[in-house]
């Protein structure tokens, strides 16, 4: 690897359309330059500048092509798939991910969703516009329900799925783990068992929560034949990617009552079209792709980034979350 530059010799481009990271990095006083584009556009017009680019949605594997002069590139989502990992080797550009940088706040996200679903706060929300009260003695149906005993399996047992099991511990769940390498992971979960296994064991869950990155095995994981092996009291929660369930499969299962209800924060299209029949579920709790935005992300990636700057500063390019 060739020799980093050292810090007074960087210059930063952070981009993001929506999180500003201008003022966390400045609050740090490390001298080091950086600015902040805030469309794609903007983002290519100066890249040039930059020896380390922060940003996700925005890359363009066309900009390799481009005469710049980037060594670094820190990517603010865990998810990575849309990097051309051997272009950027090729290069000598490292990339990091951003794993666990939001496990906190994806996983506190999912369990909002289960306990949105389970303790029917989102019908309460509706009652409330409606200024409609309910009151007591409702059908059993329409109860709430409760957490502990339950079963919950979660498909990816990485930094979200870890700590989303541990969560689940908390309530009293049992926990399966559904994972492609299960050596190492057996003290996470009460249960592990290789993506293989997963129609097999899914009938057992009382909630399927995915933490899983997309790929090409998890494309579609979660489709027909899974849908059709869950229990009709069973809920699904997506904070993984939307493309790791067969978006229509899952409408005919919610459609056909095989599915007690899904809480959904990733799709397949983004934003989700007006006229998806999702839109109009009584038992589908939609969020907007945002389980990892909270009021501590950008200072969580500003952490990484001078750990790993620090890193390599003095030759070390053993580095956090590094993918190439």
């Amino acid at each position: 690897m060739q020799k980093f530059p050292q810090p007074e010799d960087l210059t930063i481009q952070f981009a993001h359309s929506a999180y500003d990271f201008i003022d966390e990095f400045a609050s740090r006083d490390t001298g080091i330059r950086h600015f902040q584009t805030f469309s794609r556009e903007d983002t290519v017009a100066r890249m040039s500048e930059a020896d380390v680019l922060v940003l996700s949605g925005f890359w363009k594997n066309s900009w390799l092509e481009h005469d710049n002069k980037l060594r670094y590139i820190q990517a603010i989502s865990a998810g990575y798939d849309y990097f051309d990992t051997s272009g950027l080797k090729a290069r000598s550009i490292v990339l990091c991910n951003a794993g666990g940088v939001n496990s906190n706040a994806v996983s506190e996200h999912a369990f909002s969703l289960l306990l949105g679903l389970t303790r029917r706060i989102h019908i309460a929300r509706d009652d409330q516009n409606k200024k409609y009260w309910r009151g007591m003695g409702k059908a059993m149906s329409m109860r709430e329900d409760e957490l502990p005993g339950k079963t919950m399996l979660i498909v990816g047992l990485g930094y979200i799925g870890g700590r989303t099991a541990q969560l689940a511990r908390a309530f009293g769940m049992k926990t399966i783990g559904i994972k492609r390498n299960t050596n190492g992971f057996e003290n996470l979960v009460d249960e592990i068992y290789p993506t293989s296994e997963l129609h097999q064991h899914m009938p057992r869950a009382d909630v399927v929560v995915l933490t899983c990155p997309l790929t090409p095995e998890t494309t579609n994981l979660i489709d027909a034949a899974a849908f059709n092996a869950m229990k009709p009291s069973a809920y699904l929660i997506n904070v993984a990617r939307g493309r790791c369930v067969d978006q229509a499969a899952m409408v005919v299962a919610l459609e056909e009552k095989r599915l007690a209800g899904a809480g959904i924060d990733t799709f397949e299209v983004e934003p989700l079209p007006q006229e998806s029949p999702l839109w109009g579920f009584e038992n589908v709790i939609i969020t907007s792709h945002t389980g990892g935005e909270t009021r501590a992300y950008e200072k969580n990636i500003v952490d990484q980034l001078l750990e790993n700057l620090n890193r390599l500063a003095q030759g070390n390019d053993t580095l956090i979350n590094r993918i190439v």
